[in-house]
Protein backbone atom coordinates (compact mmCIF):
# COMPACT_ATOMS: atom_id res chain seq x y z
CA UNK A 1 0.00 0.00 0.00
CA UNK A 2 1.27 3.48 -0.87
CA UNK A 3 0.96 6.13 1.81
CA UNK A 4 -1.50 8.00 -0.42
CA UNK A 5 -3.79 5.01 -1.01
CA UNK A 6 -7.04 5.38 0.92
CA UNK A 7 -7.55 2.95 3.80
CA UNK A 8 -10.66 2.08 5.78
CA UNK A 9 -10.35 2.32 9.54
CA UNK A 10 -10.62 -1.14 11.07
CA UNK A 11 -12.01 0.20 14.36
CA UNK A 12 -13.14 3.41 16.00
CA UNK A 13 -10.12 5.55 16.88
CA UNK A 14 -9.63 8.71 18.92
CA UNK A 15 -7.88 11.40 16.91
CA UNK A 16 -6.97 15.06 17.18
CA UNK A 17 -8.57 17.45 14.70
CA UNK A 18 -6.04 19.63 12.85
CA UNK A 19 -5.53 22.55 13.35
CA UNK A 20 -8.00 23.09 16.23
CA UNK A 21 -6.53 20.40 18.50
CA UNK A 22 -9.96 19.15 19.58
CA UNK A 23 -10.50 15.42 20.17
CA UNK A 24 -12.81 13.46 17.90
CA UNK A 25 -13.65 9.84 17.21
CA UNK A 26 -13.16 8.54 13.69
CA UNK A 27 -15.52 5.61 13.15
CA UNK A 28 -14.64 2.15 11.88
CA UNK A 29 -15.11 1.93 8.10
CA UNK A 30 -14.28 5.60 7.49
CA UNK A 31 -12.03 5.97 4.45
CA UNK A 32 -8.93 8.08 5.16
CA UNK A 33 -5.81 9.03 3.26
CA UNK A 34 -2.53 9.09 5.15
CA UNK A 35 -0.75 12.32 4.25
CA UNK A 36 2.09 12.13 6.76
CA UNK A 37 3.60 9.47 9.01
CA UNK A 38 6.46 11.13 10.84
CA UNK A 39 7.61 11.07 14.44
CA UNK A 40 5.41 8.10 15.26
CA UNK A 41 2.08 9.75 14.42
CA UNK A 42 -0.16 9.73 11.36
CA UNK A 43 -1.85 12.69 9.70
CA UNK A 44 -4.97 11.59 7.86
CA UNK A 45 -7.59 13.30 5.73
CA UNK A 46 -11.18 12.23 5.26
CA UNK A 47 -14.58 13.74 4.62
CA UNK A 48 -14.34 14.89 8.27
CA UNK A 49 -11.23 16.98 7.57
CA UNK A 50 -7.65 16.52 8.72
CA UNK A 51 -6.74 14.65 11.91
CA UNK A 52 -3.78 13.15 13.73
CA UNK A 53 -3.75 9.54 14.91
CA UNK A 54 -1.24 8.39 17.54
CA UNK A 55 1.23 5.54 16.94
CA UNK A 56 -0.53 3.34 19.52
CA UNK A 57 -3.56 3.36 17.18
CA UNK A 58 -1.70 2.42 13.99
CA UNK A 59 -3.59 -0.88 13.90
CA UNK A 60 -6.80 1.07 13.13
CA UNK A 61 -5.06 2.06 9.88
CA UNK A 62 -4.00 -1.53 9.20
CA UNK A 63 -0.39 -0.70 10.15
CA UNK A 64 2.04 -1.82 12.80
CA UNK A 65 2.86 0.70 15.48
CA UNK A 66 5.88 2.83 14.54
CA UNK A 67 8.88 2.65 16.86
CA UNK A 68 11.08 5.63 17.42
CA UNK A 69 13.96 6.43 19.72
CA UNK A 70 11.58 7.53 22.49
CA UNK A 71 10.16 4.00 22.66
CA UNK A 72 13.52 2.44 23.41
CA UNK A 73 14.45 1.71 27.01
CA UNK A 74 17.43 3.49 28.52
CA UNK A 75 20.49 1.24 28.59
CA UNK A 76 24.07 1.29 29.81
CA UNK A 77 25.69 3.87 32.02
CA UNK A 78 23.73 6.93 33.15
CA UNK A 79 24.09 9.81 30.74
CA UNK A 80 25.95 12.96 31.73
CA UNK A 81 24.55 16.45 31.07
CA UNK A 82 26.11 16.83 27.61
CA UNK A 83 24.86 13.40 26.54
CA UNK A 84 21.38 14.17 27.88
CA UNK A 85 21.30 17.47 26.01
CA UNK A 86 22.36 15.77 22.77
CA UNK A 87 19.67 13.09 23.27
CA UNK A 88 17.01 15.74 23.91
CA UNK A 89 17.88 17.52 20.65
CA UNK A 90 17.81 14.15 18.86
CA UNK A 91 14.35 13.33 20.22
CA UNK A 92 12.97 16.82 19.57
CA UNK A 93 13.80 16.13 15.93
CA UNK A 94 11.17 13.36 16.08
CA UNK A 95 8.37 15.81 16.97
CA UNK A 96 6.51 16.98 13.87
CA UNK A 97 3.90 19.57 13.13
CA UNK A 98 1.12 17.40 11.64
CA UNK A 99 0.64 19.77 8.71
CA UNK A 100 4.30 20.30 7.83
CA UNK A 101 6.72 17.42 7.06
CA UNK A 102 9.58 19.04 9.01
CA UNK A 103 10.45 18.48 12.67
CA UNK A 104 10.10 21.27 15.24
CA UNK A 105 13.87 21.77 15.52
CA UNK A 106 14.43 22.22 11.78
CA UNK A 107 11.32 24.43 11.60
CA UNK A 108 13.09 26.74 14.06
CA UNK A 109 10.37 26.35 16.70
CA UNK A 110 12.70 25.38 19.56
CA UNK A 111 14.26 28.53 21.01
CA UNK A 112 16.04 27.27 24.11
CA UNK A 113 17.02 24.12 25.99
CA UNK A 114 18.47 24.14 29.49
CA UNK A 115 19.32 21.39 31.95
CA UNK A 116 19.42 21.75 35.69
CA UNK A 117 21.17 19.05 37.77
CA UNK A 118 19.09 17.79 40.69
CA UNK A 119 20.30 16.53 44.06
CA UNK A 120 19.35 12.93 43.18
CA UNK A 121 21.73 12.89 40.18
CA UNK A 122 18.99 13.34 37.58
CA UNK A 123 18.25 16.44 35.53
CA UNK A 124 15.36 18.80 35.00
CA UNK A 125 15.01 19.85 31.36
CA UNK A 126 13.36 23.08 30.27
CA UNK A 127 12.54 23.84 26.66
CA UNK A 128 11.15 27.05 25.21
CA UNK A 129 9.40 26.62 21.90
CA UNK A 130 6.96 28.49 19.73
CA UNK A 131 4.51 27.68 16.95
CA UNK A 132 4.28 28.80 13.35
CA UNK A 133 1.03 30.59 14.27
CA UNK A 134 -0.01 31.74 17.77
CA UNK A 135 -3.60 30.51 17.38
CA UNK A 136 -2.64 26.95 16.42
CA UNK A 137 -4.70 24.48 18.44
CA UNK A 138 -2.00 21.84 18.00
CA UNK A 139 0.36 23.73 20.34
CA UNK A 140 -0.53 21.72 23.45
CA UNK A 141 -0.24 18.49 21.44
CA UNK A 142 3.27 19.34 20.21
CA UNK A 143 4.20 20.57 23.69
CA UNK A 144 3.06 17.25 25.20
CA UNK A 145 4.89 15.23 22.51
CA UNK A 146 8.13 17.06 23.26
CA UNK A 147 7.73 16.66 27.03
CA UNK A 148 6.99 12.92 26.81
CA UNK A 149 9.97 12.27 24.55
CA UNK A 150 12.28 14.20 26.89
CA UNK A 151 10.97 12.26 29.91
CA UNK A 152 11.78 8.99 28.12
CA UNK A 153 15.51 9.71 28.52
CA UNK A 154 17.32 8.02 31.37
CA UNK A 155 18.63 10.67 33.74
CA UNK A 156 15.78 13.13 33.12
CA UNK A 157 13.29 13.18 35.99
CA UNK A 158 11.46 16.41 35.10
CA UNK A 159 10.69 18.18 31.85
CA UNK A 160 8.92 21.45 31.23
CA UNK A 161 8.10 22.66 27.75
CA UNK A 162 6.95 26.27 27.55
CA UNK A 163 5.20 27.89 24.60
CA UNK A 164 6.64 31.37 24.05
CA UNK A 165 5.84 34.03 21.49
CA UNK A 166 8.96 36.20 21.57
CA UNK A 167 10.64 36.47 19.23
CA UNK A 168 7.83 35.85 16.76
CA UNK A 169 8.53 32.89 14.48
CA UNK A 170 9.18 33.58 10.79
CA UNK A 171 10.30 31.44 7.84
CA UNK A 172 13.87 32.69 8.16
CA UNK A 173 14.16 30.53 11.30
CA UNK A 174 13.82 27.31 9.30
CA UNK A 175 17.12 25.44 9.09
CA UNK A 176 18.82 24.66 5.79
CA UNK A 177 17.65 21.03 6.16
CA UNK A 178 14.09 22.21 6.75
CA UNK A 179 14.17 24.56 3.77
CA UNK A 180 15.42 21.73 1.56
CA UNK A 181 12.58 19.44 2.74
CA UNK A 182 10.05 22.18 2.02
CA UNK A 183 11.57 23.00 -1.36
CA UNK A 184 12.46 26.55 -0.30
CA UNK A 185 16.07 26.40 -1.59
Amino acid sequence: MSKHDPVKLTRDVEATRIPSGEKLTLKAGLEVGITQSLGGTYTVVSNQGMARIEARDADALGLESAKDAADLPAAGEPLDGKQIEAKIWELLKTVYDPEIPVNIVDLGLVYDLSLEPKDDGTHKAQVKMTLTAPGCGMGPVLQNDAQNKILSIGGVSEAEVFLVWEPPWHQGMISEVGRMKLGLV
